[in-house]
């Protein structure tokens, strides 16, 4: 554990810190996810990625910053997908990552953009409501794996501050907590949104919370798959096409920025 290092990196200012596993022999204690996650004590970060191999296929073992288990995400799995290149574990090209929602398969070039398949967006077809103490506003609940509130406002800044959980109605749809989105129509195919994700609070950008918005949009707007989004949150800017059949891919760039050392956090 102590000759163990930690890479800090991001997709559109979605932040992670990786931890490579690949012998799944090592063991982080939820709270300690959570110590180095804050960035007041910590390092920082929105999440937290234990790479393991297992049956030959890489796993991403992924944590929420305050510690708690979520089932994957989509901007983590791309900057994972970025050190497996960088680090010489992975080919250029198409491969396959195991997540807690299945197996994804990536595109990634040795330069540029990287492409994830996200699986099955499906909308539940519950109306829903989110809201804080600037207002309510109503919209979608869609499943990507992991449930998102996808709600339309008029302008994503006037909805204020997101650090603390909007209230989302009904609440038994969501017994482990929700991430949700608020968007902003800002034109053909185009939309800007805000997110707060469950036990990470406001984030610079969702993946699957991406997702959740493409399809929530095109059934606000009444429109027939497949769609294409781009979709512009604050940490930059996301491209998600859904197929007829509501399979999406996310498209967008991944960073790795710094590598520390584990071992001085151990003891805090």
């Amino acid at each position: 554990m102590t000759t163990a290092t930690l890479t800090y990196g991001h997709g559109t200012e979605n932040d992670f810190l990786l931890l490579l596993d690949e012998a799944d022999q090592i063991h982080v204690d939820p709270a300690k996810i959570a110590q180095l996650c804050n960035r007041q004590s910590g390092i920082g970060a929105d999440g937290f990625i234990r790479m393991v191999k297992r049956d030959g296929i890489w796993f991403m073992d992924y944590r929420n910053a305050d510690g708690s288990l979520a089932e994957m995400c989509g901007n983590g799995i791309r900057v994972m997908a970025k050190y497996l290149i960088e680090k010489g574990l992975e080919q250029p090209g198409i491969f396959p990552i195991d997540t807690r929602d299945g197996v994804k398969h990536l595109r990634v070039p040795a330069d540029g953009d990287i492409t994830v398949n996200m699986g099955q967006v499906i909308d539940e077809e519950d109306d829903v409501t989110a809201g804080n103490e600037n207002g309510v506003w109503s919209g979608y609940h869609i499943s990507t794996g992991n449930p998102h509130a996808v709600v339309f406002v008029d302008d994503v800044d006037a909805v204020g501050s997101l650090k603390h959980a909007p209230t989302v109605r009904p609440k038994e749809l969501y017994p482990e907590g929700v991430n949700v989105e608020f968007v902003q129509i800002t034109g053909d195919h185009v939309v800007k949104m805000r997110v707060h994700e469950r036990g990470s609070g406001e984030t610079r950008s969702c993946g699957t919370g991406t997702c959740a918005v493409a399809l929530a949009a095109t059934a606000k707007k009444g429109m027939k798959l497949p769609a294409r989004w781009v979709i512009n949150p604050p940490g930059g800017r996301l491209m998600v096409d859904i197929d007829p059949h509501s399979n999406a891919t996310l498209t967008g760039p991944a960073v790795l920025l710094r590598e520390h050392d584990l071992e001085p956090f151990l003891g805090k």
